[in-house]
């Protein structure tokens, strides 16, 4: 884009102007098309930088915890878990160790057992939970530790649980950054649609102007302005109603999990503003592609 086009494009020219009807389907098309687009992309950049959250959190929570579960028999239970809360505590990398309860144990169990269920009369495994330091602990020593002080006990370090957790919540990341390109490829289509739609409405003007000496890059700066500075409008108005359905979402809980966190944070909350320029740019692109084609189809 020359400095002229620049120029043209936020100053104006009332007489180019006049080229381009301001109302109209082409108008209403530009306007709607670029408002809705914006609507969603907040929401599709507010999945994407939730799942990015979420992905990080599970990481991080994940990777600094394991758990150890002691099986045995009802009368050994009590000496095999102090042996291997001794041996956890002596373990370099091991943060902090504390075997569960029964009465946490029972809250576990309670969502697919119910609140009646006779933890004394079933051989229900003790949960050690083992909280890493910065640097981890060797999980296969550990392991052969374990097994040769603690016949009963397993050690489960959340990699199984971990993995596939974490890449699903990247790959929802992804799937918000390509409904976003796919959102922006919508509306350059639905743009140039209306832009082409304006030409050929206007075909008759255009050939007068042409006889008068205008040239086609006059006439097609004249489109790509108000097409432009339509995108820009639609998508302000549309972004000004996805932050605040974003708004209306509930807050982040424990009890909701995922959805609730559906959102921005901090200065995430600056990012929305960035989409209206990214529907002005897409309009200009897609306005001066359709006009300088249209106009060479017309000569």
């Amino acid at each position: 884009m020359s400095g002229k086009d620049v120029k043209a494009l936020i100053l104006g020219d009332a007489q180019a102007d006049r080229v381009v009807p301001p109302t109209g389907f082409t108008a209403r098309l530009t306007l709607f098309a670029s408002g809705a687009m914006a609507f969603l992309a907040v929401f599709a950049l507010a999945l994407s930088m939730a799942s990015g959250r979420l992905a990080t959190r599970w990481a991080d929570e994940l990777a600094r915890s394991a758990t150890v579960r002691i099986s045995a028999p009802a009368d050994q239970m009590a000496a095999q878990t102090e042996v291997a809360l001794r041996l956890l505590r002596q373990t370099p990398g091991v943060a902090s160790v504390r075997a569960f309860t029964d009465a946490e144990q029972a809250a576990l169990l309670l969502p697919w057992f119910g609140p009646d269920l006779p933890l004394d009369d079933l051989p229900v495994p003790r949960l050690i939970e083992v909280i890493e330091t910065a640097e981890g602990f060797d999980a296969a020593g550990l392991r052969l530790r374990l097994q040769a002080e603690v016949p009963g006990a397993v050690l489960d370090d959340h990699t199984r649980w971990r993995r596939p957790l974490v890449v699903a919540a990247d790959r929802l990341r992804l799937l918000g950054w390509i409904s976003i390109a796919l959102i922006g490829g919508a509306m350059a289509a639905m743009i140039t649609l209306a832009a082409n739609a304006a030409l050929a409405a206007n075909r008759q003007v255009i050939e007068v102007l042409r006889l008068v000496g205008a040239r086609d890059a006059y006439i097609a700066r004249a489109f790509v302005r108000r097409f432009t500075i339509r995108g820009l409008f639609g998508a302000t108005v549309g972004m000004g109603c996805g932050v605040l359905g974003i708004l209306f979402l509930p807050q982040v809980s424990d009890e909701g999990g995922f959805l609730t966190g559906l959102g921005f944070t901090g200065l995430g909350w600056l990012w929305p503003l960035v989409i209206p320029l990214l529907a002005a740019v897409v309009a200009f692109f897609a306005t001066g592609f359709a006009a300088h084609r249209t106009l060479r189809s017309l000569a």
